[in-house]
């Protein structure tokens, strides 16, 4: 019984809050006292616990030098709420399972007929897995300052990071190694790779230079690929479902046209394949001198990365397909 009435009690509470007395800023989450007070009839201590718990937020807050990183445009907490739960096809009973809410008052925060406090948008992103760049942007869309900060891989904060990667690049030797950003530029080689890439004339000076920039680019490594359409469909697939994910990140829909607008690619790669699955396995065939090199590729990330840049730091490490590309590679 007793408990029969807590849930009806909380369901109540859950109801009273997204009902048109709502204040939309109320921050600290119900207690089941609070609940119990509905239940037993008790309207007037609600009404004075919603007035009383009203956030008293100051928009002028100046955001630290994060703010800038996002790119998401001025929306509601509630229209990327539900566009990252489309995104991420979670249904609004289970997003409010996985972070120990109603889906009542999941539904209200994804209306404005509720607002969430800091923590609460914390809950849900990590529920729906939101890369922290874009947590960012969830917390300037409720209001907050951004959490997560980027930080150079340069800089003496990031020492123990920075000597992780090396390591990882030195191990790699004498196979190729690169570490790329979130739009693919590289920003650091092992010898191995600068060995690589010496084996064809590339053209292109532009720096820094962008890894899937040197596959589509007539005077990078195109040329040399002998299965040129076939890496390239995956690659372009690779960045449309980032523009997919990423709907306002405006420079990664610059490169996707960047990609697009090479010479000699076919229209239909211009629209993503949702059914378009990628292969468990796909090599990279090199044209050198009266040989092909086979070489696969795998991708490292930071799993436990706190920092926007670190997160989106991939290190990706190639290796021979067979005993030609093996020795190439280790002459």
């Amino acid at each position: 019984m007793l408990r029969h009435n807590r849930e009806r009690a909380t369901a109540f509470l859950d109801g009273f809050f997204c009902s048109p007395f709502d204040f939309p800023t109320v921050q600290r989450a119900p207690t089941f006292n609070d609940a119990a007070a509905v239940a037993s009839g008790s309207l007037s201590r609600i009404l004075d616990l919603a007035a009383s718990e009203r956030l008293s937020y100051n928009h002028d807050v100046s955001f630290s030098s994060v703010a800038s990183s996002v790119t998401t445009p001025r929306v509601s907490f509630g229209f990327l709420l539900r566009r990252w739960r489309t995104v991420r096809r979670v249904s609004q009973l289970t997003l409010a399972l996985d972070a120990d809410i109603s889906t009542r008052h999941l539904s209200c925060l994804e209306t404005g007929r509720a607002h969430p406090s800091r923590d609460m948008v914390l809950r849900l992103a990590e529920a729906l897995q939101v890369p922290l760049r874009e947590r960012n942007a969830l917390l300037l869309a409720a209001g907050y300052a951004p959490f997560y900060r980027q930080i150079s891989l340069d800089t003496p904060e990031m020492d123990v990071a920075r000597h992780a990667v090396d390591f990882f690049m030195k191990q790699q030797e004498p196979y190729p190694g690169i570490v790329v950003d979130r739009y693919w530029n590289i920003v650091k080689t092992n010898e191995g790779a600068k060995r690589f890439l010496k084996f064809f004339p590339i053209r292109d000076s532009t720096t820094p230079r962008n890894g899937i920039r040197l596959v589509f680019d007539p005077n990078g490594l195109r040329p040399f690929i002998e299965n040129w359409e076939s890496v390239a469909a995956r690659f372009i697939q690779r960045v449309h479902r980032e523009v997919a994910a990423n709907p306002w990140d405006a420079k990664m829909k610059g490169f996707l046209e960047e990609l697009l607008g090479y010479p000699d690619v076919p229209r239909r790669w211009r629209m993503l394949d949702p059914n378009d699955g990628p292969p468990p396995f796909l090599t990279i065939d090199y044209r050198w001198k009266n040989s092909t090199l086979r070489l696969f590729s795998m991708i490292t990330t930071f799993g436990t990365a706190q920092d926007v840049a670190l997160q989106e730091l991939r290190i990706e490490s190639f290796f021979p397909a067979d005993e030609v590309a093996r020795a190439a590679l280790t002459a």
